[in-house]
């Protein structure tokens, strides 16, 4: 009987402190969300600053060792890989999609494995960037970010990873005639082929129709119009994201209200769902480029787009190439995104599924171990210094990417 009566005083108090932990977290979710916000914690320098790009590099200096997910502790190597790493996010997406939250985080994931880790920032483009395109960013910004990273690091080579549209930049930089120095590329749910099924290859295969008629019937060319007047503001991305699971937009809300008594879920909730809600606007150049170009025209597929005056032909890319697809992803099949190993010279390729849709891809909960860790063990033994290679050499590389 004492028993049963300790056990239940045990669990009143247990409903007690969780009501009372639950109050306190429900008052910081309505009025103090910013304090439950962890994203963009790590400490960084910025090592070029343009309008709207910047580069970023990421060090953990003074950390031994950084927390993970699931609570283990991976010890920081001190010893940098003598490749620089480059992050290239998306279009769309702040910056916090590489530095989600300190457990978390992909730049200091890749930091801690001794990796000189840098990251394109493309900003937060507004109407006066309207004219922006495919050309501007995988040729001219892309161009930039990677000359200061060389001469910031000292080091020709650099390898790239990027997810989704960030791995299709980093494919048609590495196209583009004259840009070697690019020793390892891996993307992640990056579209290669738009008749491969998905929700993106489905929307260009429905469109594709209608604009063949539209090409045939009339003078209308999406291509021609006025960037500035097709303009549409970041809520739109949001929007966009979520009406593609619209059902687990809601349910989310209803994890909350269950688990806000968890002081960690609720600072996770509060840091992902900040993180959606505050997508930035596509520049409408590059909206039309993509419309037009990848999804109607498909010529990924077919290995080359032309940007500007140049053509990137897939065909050029000798770099190693580690790429992946999410297993559930809806938007970039494995079918879609595939396709690229058929179309570049690269003798080591690898493909590989990972858990997860396409953001949980990069950001889930098994991204740390089946993309992350994956693409740090492929890069470490890809990361060595070339022979030969001397002091001299790395002064030269220094002087040759800040011309």
């Amino acid at each position: 009987m004492i028993r049963l009566v300790q056990q239940a005083l045990d669990r009143g108090l247990e409903v007690n402190e969780r009501l009372a932990a639950a109050a306190a977290n429900g008052f910081d979710w309505l009025f103090r969300r910013e304090h439950l916000v962890k994203s963009g914690r790590t400490e960084f320098e910025l090592v070029h600053v343009g309008d709207p790009m910047t580069v970023r590099h990421y060090t953990l200096d003074g950390e031994r060792a950084i927390e993970l997910e699931d609570g283990t502790l991976l010890p920081v190597r001190r010893r940098r890989h003598a490749v620089p790493l480059v992050l290239v996010p998306p279009l769309g997406v702040t910056t916090e999609t590489f530095d989600l939250m300190p457990n978390r985080s992909l730049v200091r994931y890749m930091a801690a494995r001794g990796f000189k880790v840098y990251l394109i920032c493309w900003g937060k483009p507004g109407r006066r960037h309207a004219r922006l395109n495919i050309g501007d960013y995988a040729d001219r910004m892309m161009g930039e970010a990677l000359a200061s990273v060389r001469a910031h690091s000292g080091v020709d080579e650099v390898s790239l990873l990027g997810w989704c549209m960030g791995g299709l930049l980093s494919l048609i930089h590495a196209g583009l005639p004259g840009n070697t120095g690019i020793r390892n590329i891996v993307t992640v749910a990056s579209p290669i082929d738009m008749r491969g099924g998905g929700m993106v290859g489905g929307v260009a295969q429905a469109l594709n129709t209608p604009a063949m008629l539209i090409r045939k019937y009339t003078d209308f060319r999406l291509l021609a119009m006025n960037p500035e007047k097709l303009h549409t503001p970041g809520w739109v991305t949001t929007l966009a994201f979520k009406l593609t699971d619209p059902v687990g937009s809601v349910t989310t809300y209803w994890d909350l209200i269950t688990n806000l008594w968890d002081r960690e879920f609720v600072e996770s909730h509060s840091t992902t769902s900040n993180y959606l809600n505050n997508m930035l606007s596509y520049p409408a150049g590059v909206l039309q480029d993509f419309v037009v170009k990848v999804a109607l025209d498909n010529r990924l597929a077919a290995g080359e787009i032309d940007v500007g005056r140049k053509i990137s032909r897939f065909r050029r890319i000798r770099s190693a190439m580690l790429v992946f697809a999410g297993e559930n992803d809806v938007l970039v099949p494995a079918s879609t995104a595939r396709g690229i190993l058929d179309l570049v010279n690269a003798q080591d390729k690898t493909f590989a599924l990972a858990p997860g849709g396409h953001m949980g891809v990069i950001l889930g909960s098994g991204a740390q171990a089946a993309v992350w860790a994956r693409s740090a063990d492929w890069l470490v033994s890809r990361s060595l210094a070339q022979p030969g290679t001397h002091p001299g050499r790395l002064t030269q590389a220094r002087s040759r990417a800040s011309r």
